[in-house]
């Protein structure tokens, strides 16, 4: 489907169509208003090591925006930590906040191209939700992400992803995120829902 001669990404007309009436159905939400939707998805690297090297902030910085399509904002140190030789004021991190369309076509990458790469995955945990129907998602590399070339990178980095829902509860979150193709771990033994499936 095409709007101002753009085409939707698949993961959105897939919510629209399918997601929202399922959702609607089980959870007996008055309209398609209320049907929880992903707001956004916020990707936070943490670079320890820009207080020595400089240049870790620009390496990290290029795989961000590689991955999101966006350039990442810098994170500096609120506080001095004299342990950490660390001074207030110092780049710590690295943030990208991605929504709308840009968004949807980053969950279609994650779901269906970069979780399937991690070695030896068994699922995502179903306890990183917040309590306020948002999910943290840690992943160990960067290079999962097809956007990122193995021979131009300078060290492998650990991510985080938080997708940030308009659910009012945990479980609410974890059917539109399994509905949306999250690759939730299965209960040891089966469990009921799993036996349902």
């Amino acid at each position: 489907m095409t709007t101002n001669g753009r085409v939707q990404p698949r993961l959105k007309e897939r919510y629209r169509a399918e997601i929202v009436p399922a959702l609607q159905r089980e959870f007996n939400y008055p309209n398609v208003m209320a049907v929880p939707r992903v707001e956004k998805v916020v990707l936070n690297i943490g670079i320890g090591e820009a207080i020595q090297n400089s240049k870790a902030l620009d390496a990290a910085s290029a795989d961000l925006a590689a991955i999101t399509g966006q350039r990442p904002w810098v994170r500096r140190a609120k506080k001095s930590v004299a342990a950490f030789k660390l001074r207030a004021g110092m780049p710590v991190g690295l943030m990208v906040t991605v929504r709308g369309d840009r968004m949807y076509e980053f969950l279609d990458r994650l779901l269906n191209l970069a979780l399937p790469r991690v070695r030896d995955f068994r699922g995502v945990a179903t306890r990183s939700f917040d309590g306020r129907g948002n999910y943290t998602l840690g992943l160990r590399e960067q290079l999962i992400f097809p956007e990122i070339d193995y021979d131009k990178i300078d060290k492998v980095r650990g991510l985080e992803v938080t997708i940030v829902t308009s659910a009012k509860t945990d479980i609410e979150a974890r059917r539109l995120l399994e509905l949306l193709g999250m690759p939730f771990e299965r209960a040891e033994g089966g469990g009921a829902r799993a036996a349902s499936r």
